[in-house]
């Protein structure tokens, strides 16, 4: 549980004032207790959270950065411009199921888009006690989308004088939020000017510290060492940082000369003036009352009490607490508790600290306590006694008790907390704390491709626990093939791709015995196998097995830039992460052989030629999906019916084998219900009854058109699908509005209306499916509507040879799709247009 280097860089105080205000605004506009903004970064579709306040920032520090298109409350309201209202935790699970599993406690939240002109800077976010339904919270929404106004307006105001001025690349400033009642105790406020090195004081402050003589006040430094002697080197730095126009970490607390607490808090002016680092600094020294935290009589009890503030730090401990954590009230005092008491962090104990803070449920647990004659960070698997803990949420402090438990054998319930004991823990704070296996084990079920795998593993595991490098290897035919790598240098993993299972290199070794390898630095790995190649870097290395159910998989390579050790918890939390990743790229291997097996399957179901017509010509296109299945049952075709053609388009619910496989039994029955030259309604009604027949579970949509090419009269049938486009010689664009029955599959009764439509020579009608018109968050009438303009803008093909073909209209209409990487949804149009005169005979 430790912080980042990342909150040390700051960004100018104009910002981080905006932020910070916008914040405190929108928690108590909310009726919050915690809450923040997530700003742009300058890395393209990745967020930081540039403010959090009331809640400590390393106990939230997976939190810390947000990829635009993880599903969390906070990347849709960035990427839809939707605010997103969680009222409570079983909303919230229903909605976002991997963020309710890294924060499963009772509250609610609420998330609003920054907007500033045409421009989404980021999203204000509060965290509030849970409510019943989300029509509790219309009047907070409204005072939040107000905050978020103002502050989207002055961002926008801001970026108009820097353009680069409104981004963070950060850690979050972690401020404490408005006290609910005004501090008890003794305050006094000062100033100091960074030109002169005068500090000025009011008559408040004379009497916190006894007196400010004038000699004293004159510098800096002598002001300082005023205030707490043995802590005046971080008063000084807190007050040039401040000068610098930069936020220092608050709060600021420190001792007096007899070692009483006090709390020193600094700000500079938020402008351009604060560059040069001459800007006047303000302040204020508040000396809580022993009533401001606990009554006197807390003293006194036998029970341990422990209180800390919404950022983690210990403001008041009895001599109770002190006894039995080990550890002296001035050790304990004006620290994060898990600072204080080293032993406390672990996993468990961020997880019972978090559900404190964030709900109104009290948490109960049991700790180990080290034993007294083993030395802090020695092992002791065996030593120790047990601790009870209870932690009691409040609106501005959390109050811990603290007693004897009774002896307890060791287990892994969530109820129990054991203190580390490997020397490897000592002196380097573990990192494993600051993740969550089961966030990795849920955002892995919705990745289906090895490529999504290997990409949630870079999003997730990476940042988790510093990582900068990744290597995934899948085993085919006793060889590792390079499935994914981000971070390593140009070409330098060409040489091990498709090594053999008898190679000497730990990719290979922690596949075929089923151990993961750390080293703590390239010279540890060069010393375990002398001549392996090695990249620029001097960091430290994991190999771990990627083995599900007893079979291997692959392997997958950390690196990290700089040495460094991996404790016992860290090993364990990266090996049951492997399993997850050799469980989810198994099931990805079997999911793209179903894949390959689908589109085998619709590539031999889908049209090789279409039927002809001297007066016609038709163009089809199909593009599948890129997301899930990526084979669908979208079908077109052009057939002969009598002296005519049929143009037939339809869409089967689903994606898969089965999809496939069912689009091609509907396509064969209306295929043979057209070469019988049968009227529309017939053909909707028999393929509907087919296909309730088939007791498929699925339904689908089809428009049939008949059409006389000789006069351009058409007769169309149409079964829940989009309407057909109709574009005329003169370039006016039309929807056709056609009334239709209802999907195939559902109903044995339903009835398909027939109506007629004329087709000029010149005249080109569209047919298309609804993964061409439709996207997420936008009405599929809007779609239409674009598809419309756009075949209008087209240009008219040449209706006589020689000119141009359809096919290049087709491929403008699909041009778009076919660039997205990310096509939810497959894709089939079929355009058709009518001739002035027969097509030459080749």
């Amino acid at each position: 549980m430790t912080g980042s280097a990342e909150g040390a860089e700051r960004t100018p105080g104009r910002l981080a004032a905006l932020l910070i205000d916008a914040s405190a605004e929108a928690i108590s506009a909310a009726g919050g207790h915690a809450g923040g903004v997530y700003l742009r970064s300058g890395t393209p579709g990745l967020l930081r959270l540039a403010v959090l306040e009331g809640l400590p920032g390393p106990l939230f520090h997976p939190w810390w950065r947000m990829h635009v298109d993880r599903p969390f409350p906070v990347a849709d309201a960035y990427r839809l411009g939707v605010e997103v209202v969680l009222p409570n935790a079983t909303e919230t699970m229903r909605r976002y199921p991997q963020f309710a599993a890294g924060l499963p406690f009772r509250f609610g939240s609420l998330y609003v888009p920054v907007v500033g002109g045409p421009t989404v800077f980021g999203v204000l976010t509060v965290l509030r006690p849970s409510a019943a339904d989300a029509t509790e919270l219309l009047s907070a929404r409204e005072r939040l989308a107000q905050v978020a106004g103002e502050l989207g307006s002055a961002l926008r105001a801001l970026e108009d004088g820097d353009p680069s001025a409104v981004s963070w690349d950060g850690g979050p400033l972690c401020v404490r939020p408005p006290a609910s009642r005004p501090p008890a105790g003794r305050l006094g406020r000062f100033a100091w000017d960074p030109v002169t090195d005068a500090v000025t004081a009011d008559e408040r402050l004379n009497v916190v510290m006894g007196s400010v003589p004038t000699e004293a006040g004159s510098t800096a430094e002598a002001f300082a060492r005023a205030v707490a002697p043995g802590d005046a080197e971080r008063i000084v730095a807190a007050l040039r940082e401040a000068a610098r126009g930069r936020s220092p970490a608050l709060p600021l607390y420190v001792r007096d000369a007899d070692g009483a607490l006090r709390l020193v808090e600094v700000w500079g002016p938020y402008d351009d003036t604060a560059a040069s680092g001459t800007a006047p600094v303000r302040g204020l020294v508040l000396e809580p009352a022993s009533g401001a935290v606990a009554d006197a009589a807390a003293d006194l009890l036998p029970e341990g009490v422990v209180c800390l503030d919404r950022l983690g730090v210990v403001v008041y401990a009895n001599p109770s607490a002190a006894r039995l954590l080990r550890r002296s009230r001035t050790e304990l005092l004006g620290r994060p508790l898990w600072e204080g008491v080293p032993w406390l962090n672990q996993t468990a104990f961020e997880d019972h600290l978090r559900g404190a803070l964030l709900s109104p449920d009290a948490v109960h647990f049991h700790v180990r306590r080290p034993s007294a004659h083993v030395r802090e960070g020695a092992a002791h698997p065996f030593g120790g006694d047990w601790l009870a803990m209870s932690v009691h949420p409040g609106q501005d402090l959390l109050t811990c008790t603290v007693r004897p438990g009774h002896r307890m054998t060791t287990d892994s319930s969530s109820g129990l907390l054991d203190a580390p004991g490997t020397p490897e823990t000592a002196g380097a704070p573990s990192l494993a704390p600051l993740y969550r296996p089961i966030v990795l084990a849920i955002a892995l079920t919705e990745a289906v491709t090895a490529r999504q795998v290997s990409a949630v593993v870079m999003r997730e595991l990476l940042p988790a626990f510093g990582g900068r490098r990744l290597a995934i290897y899948l085993l085919q035919e006793r060889h590792l093939y390079l499935a994914w790598e981000t971070g390593f240098p140009k070409g330098f993993l060409a040489p091990f791709e498709g090594v053999g299972l008898d190679a000497r290199l730990p990719g290979v070794e922690t596949l075929t015995t089923g151990r993961p390898l750390f080293f703590d630095s390239m010279q540890q790995l060069a010393d375990a196998y002398p001549g392996i190649p090695l990249d620029a870097t001097e960091g430290a290395r994991a190999f771990l097995p990627l083995i599900a159910s007893g079979r291997p998989v692959g392997s997958c390579i950390l690196g990290f830039d700089r040495p460094r050790s991996f404790s016992t918890e860290e090993r364990t939390v990266l090996t049951a992460m492997a399993g997850l990743i050799a469980h989810a790229m198994e099931k990805a291997k079997r999911y793209e052989s179903e894949a390959a097996l689908a589109r085998g399957l619709q590539q031999a179901l889908l049209p090789r030629r279409l039927s002809q017509h001297p007066l016609m010509e038709t163009a089809g296109r199909y593009l599948p999906g890129t997301q899930g299945m990526e084979v669908g049952g979208d079908w077109y075709d052009v057939v002969a019916a009598g002296d005519g053609l049929a143009l037939v388009i339809g869409d089967v619910q689903g994606h898969g084998v089965q999809a496939a496989a069912t689009m091609g039994q509907l396509r064969s029955a209306v295929r043979a219900f057209a070469l019988g030259d049968r009227p529309p309604d017939e053909v909707m009604s028999g393929t509907n009854h087919l296909l309730i027949d088939l007791d498929a579970a699925l339904f689908a949509s089809c428009c049939y058109i008949r059409l006389d090419p000789s006069t351009g009269v058409a007769q169309a049938a149409v079964a829940g699908h989009p309407p057909p486009l109709l574009r005329r010689p003169d370039g006016r664009t039309q929807v056709v509005d056609l009334p239709g029955g209802v999907v195939l599959g559902v109903d044995a009764q339903a009835r398909y209306p027939v109506a007629e439509l004329l087709m000029e020579p010149g005249a080109v009608l569209a047919l298309y499916t609804d993964g061409l018109v439709e996207r997420p968050g936008v009405d599929i009438d809007d779609g239409i509507s674009a598809l419309r303009v756009a075949l209008a803008r087209a240009g008219a093909p040449a209706v006589r040879p020689g000119g141009r073909s359809l096919t290049g209209v087709a491929d403008r209409l699909t041009a778009k799709a076919r660039h997205t990487t990310d096509r939810p949804d497959d894709i089939a149009l079929l355009l058709a247009i009518r001739r002035a005169t027969p097509a030459p005979r080749r």
